[in-house]
């Protein structure tokens, strides 16, 4: 059981929190739609879950000569190949099934999150750029569940704010496998991404500062437009700004000075600063628009 939570990768599903953006923000806090959305969250984790072990079966032998990945239930042999086909296929099911109970739109969304994936872990994953593009898909399709898949109409702004926090993300996690291999030789030697052959420091540098810096605008313009106002009936949104750039910052500083970076959810877990800074974000939006 624990090799199999291993696999699924539970921590991971902070990740669909995405989800819950468009019914916090849309200010539509009703029973019915916290319900959907909450289904929604469920289809996604369940997704989630049936990609990663997907792309554990399909990355077996180069994560086996991996200083870390090799000790994932897979390339280790705690669970065989057979067992986790098994597994992808019962969290696949099952996730389409519970978007199904919420809207065709989610189930579109969700289908779509798996369909990109599989290209992914194909192909694509060793196109330089495109790579990070595709993860950032995947997010936005959270929120367009949230959006699209509930009847809420998405904020412009927010989908851009999305789209720019994820390439942060995304950018920020090629920037620590490339720490990684700087200070591990026997990772350098190995059979990691090969993409990584197409990236270098001082390019990604200049990729995370503007995805910050268009993340933190985004962001800014959102709480301050008259759309935002409006349905709010408050202006005092832009007060929750400080805590987003204080979030980006600590994660760079945590990037660049304790070689994090690799794992987003793991990190916001074990860094007490991050806790702090998103539970203070979500207690004074939820305040602020109450």
């Amino acid at each position: 059981m624990i090799a199999v939570l291993k696999l699924a990768r539970p921590h991971q599903y902070i990740k669909n929190g995405f989800v819950l953006l468009g019914p916090l923000f849309a200010h539509q806090w009703d029973l019915a739609t916290l319900s959907q959305a909450l289904v929604a969250f469920l289809a996604f984790c369940f997704m989630a879950s049936a990609v990663y072990v997907l792309n554990d079966i399909m990355d077996i032998e180069s994560d086996r000569a991996h200083p870390v990945k090799c000790r994932r239930p897979l390339p280790s042999g705690a669970i065989s190949i057979n067992t986790a086909k098994l597994l992808m296929t019962s969290l696949l099911a099952g996730s389409l099934l519970l978007s199904l109970l919420v809207s065709s739109w989610v189930s579109l969304f969700v289908a779509s999150y798996f369909v990109i994936n599989i290209f992914y872990s194909l192909h694509l994953k060793r196109v330089v750029i495109l790579d990070v593009f595709l993860i950032s898909a995947g997010f936005m399709l959270r929120i367009l569940a949230g959006t699209v898949g509930l009847g809420i109409e998405p904020s412009t702004w927010l989908l851009l704010c999305g789209l720019m926090i994820t390439l942060f993300l995304g950018f920020a996690k090629r920037r620590a496998e490339l720490l990684m291999l700087e200070v591990n030789e026997e990772a350098k030697n190995g059979l990691t991404r090969r993409v990584l052959d197409d990236y270098n420091p001082a390019m990604l540098e200049q990729f995370i500062a503007v995805t910050a810096a268009c993340t933190i605008i985004a962001y800014a313009l959102y709480t301050v437009s008259p759309k935002t106002v409006a349905i709010h009936g408050s202006e005092n949104l832009i007060f929750t700004l400080p805590f987003v750039v204080y979030g980006i910052f600590r994660y760079l500083f945590l990037l660049h000075r304790h070689s994090k970076g690799n794992d987003t959810a793991k990190d916001l877990a074990q860094d007490r600063h991050l806790l702090v800074t998103v539970a203070a974000w979500v207690g004074v939006t939820l305040w602020l628009l109450t």
